[in-house]
């Protein structure tokens, strides 16, 4: 068992990833028709992404404000998120090369957009396909870091809830009456937009190197205004994964919905406000018509309840460890997916092959490159004397 306070949310994000890839391997394994009819019941895949980002909203702003110190946050998340989303994309490359695996055509089309959009995680908010399909889910992510980090350098980050219930009545008032590519309609819009993002992401993170209260305060600001991508751009092409800017909004409502449970239970907003907030951001989602939305958030809502009640028991240490490389697993699946396909068509092979293949490629990604990357965040806040509150604004820390 594995005893560990934050035991619970290893499990959830084990069990996410687990689910993710069996909901890509179900149209192989069942067939087609089969796999169709249960997504159009309810959509397993949004599931458990939409349970990814509930556990992402509750442990991100923890993780900042524990340390207190945008720095530290933003070379700790690099060095934990990159070296194991540059490793997928040289690998898929090389499957590529291999005639394993189909790198998406507009890479070819439209190269440097592509690249720029890659660069910056943003790859779904700015019309641009992920090299591997699950990247989708990494530009909210990424876009998420941005306003939590806007958000803390102007001391505004206690006002979760407002944000949670904010973008969730955007997206159910605002509808379809919101534009989807007001940013990136064509190629070369795609281009500049990217190149933009880019830089601003660059310097932003830059910024927050910098111990300058003034130039950290602009560079939140700056952060906060990237908000524009899921507002006006959350569907700018039929390549990307989010189907409008409203349900863009919709899956960063989720995310601060993590943030709104973080704060209620170390008493940092009160109950019925929290309580408020999550009510609208349920119920907008369940509203949505995603496949089985209803459905979908009830599920999403339960399971992480489920999980938050059992949070100081001990964990079965099979979900700690799933937990531990969900994000390798997550990044790693579908290459494996491929390769498995193409060297045979007999089903109970292609399933021990996936299990066995995702499960070894998720811990040997982890070992050797997730985990020297954490070191090397150690070694370089160690070089510049990073404490806990270099960069950070005024002197308060939170405790979790």
């Amino acid at each position: 068992m594995r005893e560990n306070r934050l035991g619970w949310l290893d499990a959830l994000r084990g069990y996410a990833a687990v689910v993710v890839a069996a909901f890509h391997l179900s149209p192989v394994i069942l067939g087609s028709a089969t796999h169709l009819q249960i997504y159009r019941a309810f959509d397993l895949g949004k599931y458990a992404v939409l349970l990814f980002f509930l556990v992402s909203g509750y442990v991100i702003p923890m993780s900042l404000e524990r340390h207190g110190s945008l720095r530290k946050f933003w070379v700790g998340r690099l060095c934990r998120i990159y070296p194991a989303y540059l490793v997928t994309i040289v690998l898929a490359a090389g499957l590529t090369a291999a005639g394993l695996f189909r790198l998406p055509e507009q890479l070819r089309t439209e190269t440097t957009a592509s690249v720029l959009a890659h660069a910056t995680m943003l790859q779904d908010l700015l019309g641009v396909r992920g090299i591997v399909r699950p990247f989708w889910t990494l530009s909210f992510e990424m876009l998420f870091y941005l306003l939590v980090a806007g958000l803390f350098a102007w001391r505004l980050h206690r006002f979760s809830g407002w944000w949670a219930g904010g973008l969730t009545l955007v997206a159910v008032v605002g509808g379809g009456g919101l534009p989807d590519a007001l940013l990136s309609g064509t190629g070369a819009a795609r281009t500049i937009v990217a190149a933009v993002a880019a830089v601003v992401v660059a310097g932003v993170v830059g910024a927050y190197q910098s111990s300058r209260p003034g130039l950290v305060r602009v560079a939140g600001g700056v952060s906060l205004s990237v908000i524009v991508l899921a507002i006006a751009n959350g569907h700018a092409t039929r390549w990307v994964t989010s189907g409008s800017s409203a349900q863009a909004l919709l899956m960063l409502a989720v995310m601060f919905a993590g943030t709104v449970i973080y704060r209620v239970e170390h008493r940092q907003i009160g109950r019925s406000a929290a309580i408020l907030a999550l009510g609208v951001v349920l119920a907008g989602v369940a509203a949505h018509p995603w496949q089985g939305g209803g459905w979908c958030a009830i599920a999403v809502a339960g399971t992480f309840a489920v999980a938050f009640a059992l949070r100081h028991r001990s964990m079965p240490g099979v979900f700690g460890w799933l937990g531990t490389v969900s994000y390798s697993l997550y990044l790693l699946h579908l290459l494996v997916l491929a390769v498995v396909t193409r060297l045979t068509s007999d089903k109970p092979l292609i399933l021990l092959g996936f299990a066995a293949g995702t499960l070894v490629a998720a811990w040997a990604c982890h070992r050797w490159v997730e985990q020297p990357g954490q070191r090397l965040a150690k070694i370089l806040l160690a070089t510049q004397g990073e404490t806990t509150r270099t960069g950070s604004i005024g002197k308060q820390r939170e405790s979790v």
